[in-house]
C-alpha cells in the first residue's frame, strides 16, 4: 500500500527558506515522475516543481512561478524527495504534497497524503 508522508513545512518570513521532505513507502517510487504540489487558499492544487525518474535522468521542471526559487531533489534509497525553497513570498503560502506525477491513482481515486502547511506571513 502506498504511503507518502510530507513534512517540514512552517511559520517563515517573506524572504526566508524552507526545506520539504516526503518518505515515500509502499513502492518503488525511484521508478516513477515524482513532483511536489501545493494547494493555496481557495485554489486548485497544483503542480510546482516535477522530477523525472532515475531512468529517465533526473530531469528537473518547475512552474514559473516558482522556477529559480525552488529547487527538487530525490534520494532513491531511501525513497525520499526534497524541496528547497528560497526567496519565499507571501503567495506561497500553501499546503505542499509529494505524489507521483501523475498522481498515484487506486480504483477509488488519487491517494493523497496529509501534506505539510508553509505559510510565509510577515
Amino acid at each position: 500500500q502506498v504511503k507518502l508522508v510530507e513534512s517540514g513545512g512552517g511559520f517563515v518570513q517573506p524572504g526566508g527558506s524552507l526545506r520539504l521532505s516526503c518518505v515515500g513507502r509502499g513502492r518503488m517510487f525511484s521508478l516513477n515522475r515524482m513532483g511536489w504540489y501545493r494547494q493555496r487558499p481557495g485554489k486548485e492544487r497544483e503542480l510546482v516543481a516535477e522530477i523525472s525518474s532515475i531512468t529517465e535522468g533526473e530531469e528537473k521542471k518547475y512552474s514559473q512561478s516558482v522556477e529559480g526559487r525552488f529547487a527538487i531533489s530525490r534520494d532513491n534509497v531511501p525513497n525520499v524527495l526534497w524541496l528547497q525553497m528560497n526567496s519565499l513570498k507571501p503567495e506561497d503560502t500553501a499546503v505542499y504534497y509529494c505524489n507521483t506525477d501523475p498522481p498515484f491513482t487506486y480504483p477509488s481515486g488519487e491517494y493523497w497524503g496529509q501534506g505539510t502547511l508553509v505559510t510565509v506571513s510577515s
